[in-house]
């Protein structure tokens, strides 16, 4: 009789004897099952799998069956993940051999194979038949691999996330809109304006603020709306329909050249003007350069307008107005020019400031008793800006040492002639009187060769000179005739002029700073001036007031002043000019600019050049 451990260690020399059979068994089936799957891969007794380069890609022995239950079933070979699974569990992702899979069409596509049960042998069967019937390679005998090659379609399965996802920012902006609404460096002013008024409010537009209420917190797109209508206010479709221009708003509010129109491209409310006088003489040749007379070296920033009045001008006008706009260049347009006789007035305007001007309209008087003979007289050219209004005059007096009455009848003579304004409106009609045209404008500049002279013989005035080397030329004003007739009110009544620290800019040799030579030995004098007349009191400020030494064409000093002007909303009673101006001369005035501007580089060019010496 056997001990019970003998009888446990037979039982276990049993199940390890099973065991090994078991084993034996399975080695040998999937032996015979994998010779017989190469079998199934002979085509006219030779292995195509022998013949594939292994290059290629090659079919999977066996499809791999994954055990799975009925409900688990794939749609088309691949398996759905319920919502309830992780995002971040490792995902059943299958390699590049257990997910290619031979199709009916011939193509090989990488995906799970067909999830079939494994303990379902016709599945199995019926995938086998599949792969060994309907591939090319197996029909004609490795000569399909070309045709196989081009009909592959390569699936990737999906990567899904190793993690869970981050979570979302508020700010929901996306760097393609960051990119869109990216502001230019242009318009970098804003952010530099804001900081320089200590962080207060640029915008005073009521409907900016309505508008920024209404972005969530995409702080790139409220940014490049600040600066979109910064510019350009949006306009609601019922005020298209009421707004009418016959009538303007009592306060100016809502109007196109109202105070937020003005704030926006003005917000000191101030304009540069840029006036010049000058006597040509008549002279034909003008000077090769006239940046000196508009564009001076010592200015930091160039002005708004530029008004131009020239007393005995050059035979051509038209060549004179194209002189001008070759000089400012493109920035600049010619908005208005007039003439009377060899009297010219010629205004310029920034391109952009244009859509704020009203139609222009100009006058002339004579002075003289034959209204043919056209030498004396005066020009005036008006417009409005914003709301506010202007009026220019250049003018040429009698001229006479002694006739000082003569000229103060010239004057009274233009105030009550000068017929403007024709159509614009007065923008203070109850401060306008009708024997004066320059009570009838905000602001007044009247600049021409008034011909006052000094008081004084020749000599006396030089020893004046002499003594006044220093800059102070007050001993020669208090023998100015104009000065005098000013202060007792006989002339331009509520005018003013800027002081005067410069030398007399009349009578010069031609070419030289050398006062008359000639028989006449004519005294040197202040006859060329700028006056300035404002409604409100301090609200033309002056710049500077001096004289262009550099120009010596003519016996006469061109004269310059710069002003800052106020400025003040407008209504929509103002009719606007539509940006007119001169197309014509400001094309043929651009082009002798840039031909100047090749001629100087070639000059460059010619001087920077080395030439080449030989020695013979």
């Amino acid at each position: 009789m056997m001990t019970e451990d003998e009888e446990d260690l037979d039982h276990s020399c049993d199940a390890r004897v099973k065991g090994t059979k078991a084993f034996v068994r399975d080695s040998r089936t999937k032996e015979k099952s994998s010779q017989e799957q190469r079998n199934d891969f002979k085509v006219g007794g030779r292995n195509v799998l022998d013949q594939i380069s292994p290059y290629q890609p090659r079919p999977p022995l066996q499809p791999r069956l994954s055990k799975s239950s009925s409900v688990d079933r794939t749609v088309r070979g691949r398996r759905l993940r319920n919502s309830q699974e992780s995002l971040s569990e490792t995902a059943e992702t299958g390699s590049s051999t257990d997910s290619l899979t031979v199709l009916a069409s011939g193509g090989f596509v990488l995906g799970a194979a067909a999830d079939a049960d494994a303990e379902d042998p016709d599945q199995v069967s019926h995938v086998t038949s599949m792969s060994t019937s309907a591939s090319p390679i197996l029909q004609d005998g490795g000569n399909g691999l070309p045709e196989l090659e081009g009909r592959t379609k390569v699936r990737l399965s999906p990567v899904q996330p190793t993690g869970p996802l981050p979570a979302l920012e508020r700010s929901f902006a996306s760097a393609t809109l960051k990119t869109a609404n990216r502001i230019d460096r242009d318009s970098l002013d804003y952010a530099e304006s804001k900081e320089r008024r200590g962080g207060e409010k640029l915008l005073r537009n009521l409907s900016d603020s309505r508008l920024l209420e209404n972005i969530v917190s995409d702080r790139t797109s409220v940014t490049s709306m600040r600066s979109t209508y910064s510019v350009l206010s949006p306009i609601k479709p019922q005020d298209v329909r009421n707004r009418s221009f016959l009538e303007g708003s009592v306060l100016g509010s809502g109007a196109l050249l109202g105070a937020e129109e003005l704030d926006r491209h003005f917000p000191d409310r101030r304009v540069g003007v840029y006036i010049v006088t000058w006597n040509m003489q008549g002279e034909k040749g003008l000077p090769s350069n006239l940046d000196d007379l508009l564009l001076p070296a010592d200015s930091e920033f160039a002005q708004d307008f530029y008004i131009v009045g020239v007393q005995e001008g050059c035979p051509d006008r038209r060549e004179w107005d194209i002189r001008l706009q070759e000089t400012l260049g493109p920035y600049y347009v010619v908005l208005y020019a007039a003439s009377h006789g060899v009297l010219y007035l010629t205004v310029l305007v920034r391109r952009d400031l244009v859509w704020f001007c009203s139609e222009v309209e100009h006058a002339t008087v004579t002075t003289r008793i034959i209204s043919q003979i056209k030498t004396k007289g005066a020009v005036g050219i008006t417009f409005t800006f914003f709301g506010t209004s202007f009026l220019f005059i250049t003018s040429h007096f009698t001229s006479g040492d002694a006739k000082v009455y003569e000229r103060i009848l010239d004057y009274n003579k233009i105030i009550e002639a000068l017929a403007l304004p024709k159509i614009l409106p007065d923008t203070n009609p109850y401060r306008s009187t009708s024997s004066d045209v320059t009570t009838r404008f905000d602001q007044v500049f009247w600049f021409g060769d008034f011909n006052f002279r000094l008081g004084k013989e020749r000599k006396d005035v030089e020893v004046m000179l002499n003594r006044a080397a220093g800059g102070d030329v007050s001993p020669l004003l208090e023998h100015d005739q104009l000065s005098k007739e000013m202060k007792g009110g006989s002339i331009f009544k509520g005018f003013q002029e800027a002081p005067i620290n410069f030398f007399p800019t009349y009578k010069f040799d031609i070419g030289c700073d050398i006062y008359d030579t000639t028989s006449k030995q004519r005294t040197p004098s202040y006859t060329d001036r700028i006056l300035f007349r404002n409604r409100q009191t301090n609200d033309i400020k002056v710049v500077k007031y001096t004289v262009c030494s550099h120009i010596k064409t003519s016996d006469h000093r061109p004269v310059i002043g710069i002003f800052q002007v106020k400025l003040r909303p407008g209504r929509d009673n103002i009719p606007l000019g539509a940006g007119q101006f001169d197309h014509t001369l400001f094309q043929e005035g651009i082009k002798r600019r840039i031909s100047r501007e090749q001629k100087r580089r070639e000059a460059m060019k010619n001087q920077s050049s080395s030439s080449i010496c030989s020695i013979s």
